[in-house]
């Protein structure tokens, strides 16, 4: 009978806590942050309706710039250096602001 050796973590688990802050916080500081703020400039702006509304392409504009950003900070995520620190709440807010970005988008 063979027994599986438990697979040891890289990091010690007492370095999680500062190794956490140091890749979640400018993960969030300079993409999860301003997306955010694209998808609430998206679904602020109300354009007229009209034959040509430069309000309705401004935003367009912001909810595609939210997805992107969204997308790209999810597969920031997923380097395994940041899903193994990281865990999988992570990944909830760029999936909620991008689903909502790309609604907008599509409503408008």
């Amino acid at each position: 009978m063979t027994h599986r050796r438990r697979r040891d973590s890289i990091d010690p688990p007492q370095d999680r806590g500062c190794l956490r802050w140091v890749l979640g916080a400018p993960l969030a500081a300079f993409v999860y942050l301003p997306a955010g703020y694209l998808c609430y400039v998206s679904l602020t702006l109300r354009p007229d309706g009209g034959p040509y509304d430069p309000i309705r392409d401004d935003a367009l504009f912001t909810a595609h710039a939210c997805v992107a950003l969204c997308f790209a900070g999810l597969l920031l995520t997923a380097v395994p250096v940041f899903h193994r620190t990281l865990g999988r709440w992570w990944y909830a807010a760029p999936f909620a602001l991008a689903s909502v970005a790309f609604l907008r988008g599509q409503t408008l």
